[in-house]
């Protein structure tokens, strides 16, 4: 077994990206394509399939010391990571396998193994503050009927919400959003049919969150508000998350592409609320934290990291 051979694996987002560090190489590859899923679970065998199928195509990595795999909805969406590390081991000759939620993986890549605080945002918001060691705090990510505030969903269910006023004529309605439902949806009767019939109604409503963001860089106040309050819920999970912590901050996720639109309010919040809060740029992505979890492996005494990920060796 070479050693020197590490493998970081992020599953999810429409694809599955890899990051390798093998004898001083730095390899990548990726997989575009939806996790595959059976009845509403992520289906083990077939992602296990791709994963080593993917890993087949980078010289080495199929051999790895470790292999971190981090994805979206463990522990919801992934019934047995056992089972996952199980079929993976079948698949590659990793010496061991830790499966861990892409919340973990995104807040390794975003402050570098770091203790600190990261929020998670894109159709839902979910935020970690933790040391590695003792210290797991999570605030929201309770989806998108009773949480996720300050999410894409959440931004888009206002943004329609304030065109279904307008439409109406009641106070806080927006002809702008109005004008944009109307072209993607159609009448307002549509739009409710296309949000409740929808398999996702979360991403379906994290779809209009573009629109919300195209008014308010028009100059829509309303549209523009929505977004101020999106960067003061994040920046109030973030403060729940990080006490007993470091006031380190960071961010991941594509609903911060959304550049100053997002990012001046949070930053704005969370400097109120934590006036000597340090806020840097993500270092790396949720792969680039995968990889850094399969050099540095789990550490024993990491008193709650249990919920976060798991480590799975190969059997004798």
């Amino acid at each position: 077994m070479p050693a020197e051979v590490f493998v970081g694996v992020d599953v999810g987002g429409g694809g599955i990206r890899v990051r390798a560090t093998v004898h001083g190489r730095h390899p990548r590859a990726e997989d575009r394509g939806p996790v595959p899923r059976a009845s509403g679970h992520v289906d083990a065998p077939a992602l296990a399939a791709r994963i080593g199928a993917l890993l087949a195509t980078v010289d080495g990595a199929a051999k790895a010391d470790r292999i971190a795999v981090g994805l979206t909805g463990m522990p919801g969406l992934l019934e047995s990571p056992a089972a996952l590390a199980g079929h993976l081991h079948r698949h590659v000759e990793a010496r061991s396998i830790i499966i861990a939620g892409d919340l973990l993986t995104t807040h390794l890549g975003a402050l570098g193994g770091r203790p600190g605080c990261v929020v998670a945002a894109g159709t839902g918001v979910i935020v970690l503050g933790t040391d590695h060691a003792r210290v797991w705090h999570r605030a929201d990510g309770w989806g998108y009927l009773l949480g996720d505030h300050g999410s894409g969903a959440w931004i888009g269910r206002q943004g329609i919400a304030a065109a279904l006023r307008a439409h109406d004529g009641r106070d806080g309605g927006s002809p702008a959003l109005h004008r944009r439902v109307r072209e993607r949806f159609g009448h307002p009767d549509e739009t409710v049919r296309a949000i409740y019939g929808a398999d996702s109604p979360a991403h379906e409503l994290a779809a209009f969150a573009p629109d919300v963001a195209a008014a308010a860089r028009e100059g829509d106040p309303v549209a523009h508000q929505i977004w101020v309050r999106a960067g003061a819920h994040l920046a109030g999970a973030a403060h729940a998350a990080a006490r007993g912590l470091p006031p380190t901050f960071s961010w991941g996720g594509r609903l911060f592409d959304a550049g100053e639109l997002l990012q001046a309010p949070f930053q704005e919040e969370l400097t109120r609320r934590v006036p000597d809060a340090e806020i840097s740029k993500p270092q790396g992505e949720a792969a680039d934290g995968a990889l850094l979890l399969a050099r540095r492996g789990l550490p024993p005494d990491g008193a709650g990291q249990g919920r976060y990920a798991r480590e799975f060796p190969r059997d004798p």
